[in-house]
């Protein structure tokens, strides 16, 4: 397929023109997950790959001159000399506070190609995915430790999540981002993709979600009848999600494996040992 306004070539499932900026007009409308199944397309001034799929996998972006992407901060692996990197707050100081309370970072990093192309690397910090969502008009609801990076057209802001996120041990916000361009979310684990129809309900974990359209209606719950049956369970709260829309779901749980881990570590009153008081004498 070639760009109508420039001819330049693009790349199956592109949607925009990574020359000129003009979107496609096969691209999707705005309805389900437009998911790089290939890991690799092209945006607005820049290219991309997913490299290293699925245990630990590293988005790597080809920047033209003066061409711009945003990520978190803390997200770079590599980038060329010639990228300029800065940190600001984004959306002033409420933004930032916002973000904070969210459990993200308070700064936002936005890197520049300056005098000719670029490359940045981007990755997450635990073992795992990362998908490349192409919007198009469309809203997603994101958790906040899952988003990566994304166009710098997108408008991603941290949205009140109320008391349904406070008791699924999501935080007290979740990121909702909109507009249309490149989103690049991060998992712990693969990433697994389900389809609702109209109607259709379905159960997560909630230590389990990585993004969800926002077309997707969702409330908590217990994971079993009575609060006790549902803490025993090792499952506690979960969202029930009705249709239509789709969830992208990380097939491994950062705070099971800490819970995991917890025994091997010493306990804060304990001092450095495994849970033996040797005495040594003397």
């Amino acid at each position: 397929m070639n760009c109508p306004a420039c001819g330049t070539e693009i790349a199956p499932g592109g949607t925009f023109c990574g020359r000129c900026g003009t979107r496609m007009e096969s691209a999707s409308s705005g309805h389900g997950i437009n998911l790089d199944t290939d890991g690799q397309g092209t945006g607005r001034g820049y290219s991309y790959s997913i490299l290293h799929q699925p245990s630990f996998s590293l988005a790597v972006l080809q920047l033209q001159a003066e061409q711009s992407i945003m990520a978190e901060a803390g997200a770079m692996v590599s980038m060329s000399a010639n990228v300029e990197l800065q940190s600001q707050m984004k959306g002033g100081l409420l933004g930032a506070l916002k973000r904070a309370a969210g459990g993200e970072s308070a700064f936002v990093s936005t890197f520049t190609a300056r005098g000719g192309p670029g490359e940045v690397t981007l990755a997450p910090g635990t073992p795992g995915d990362i998908a490349a969502i192409e919007l198009t008009n469309q809203t997603f609801f994101v958790q906040s430790s899952s988003y990566l990076a994304g166009d710098a057209g997108l408008n991603v802001d941290t949205k009140w999540g109320g008391a349904k996120s406070f008791f699924g041990g999501e935080g007290l916000f979740v990121l909702m981002v909109q507009g249309q361009g490149l989103l690049l979310v991060s998992s712990f684990g693969a990433i697994h993709r389900k389809t609702l129809g109209p109607g259709e309900r379905y159960v997560v974990d909630t230590g389990h979600l990585v993004a969800w359209e926002g077309t997707t209606q969702y409330t908590l719950r217990k994971a079993a009848a009575g609060f006790f049956r549902s803490m025993v369970s090792g499952e506690g709260i979960v969202a029930e999600f009705s249709g239509p829309g789709e969830i992208l779901i990380q097939t491994r749980n950062l705070a099971a494996l800490a819970g995991l881990l917890k025994p091997f570590f010493p306990s804060q009153s304990g001092g450095s040992g495994g849970g033996f008081n040797i005495n040594l004498g003397g």
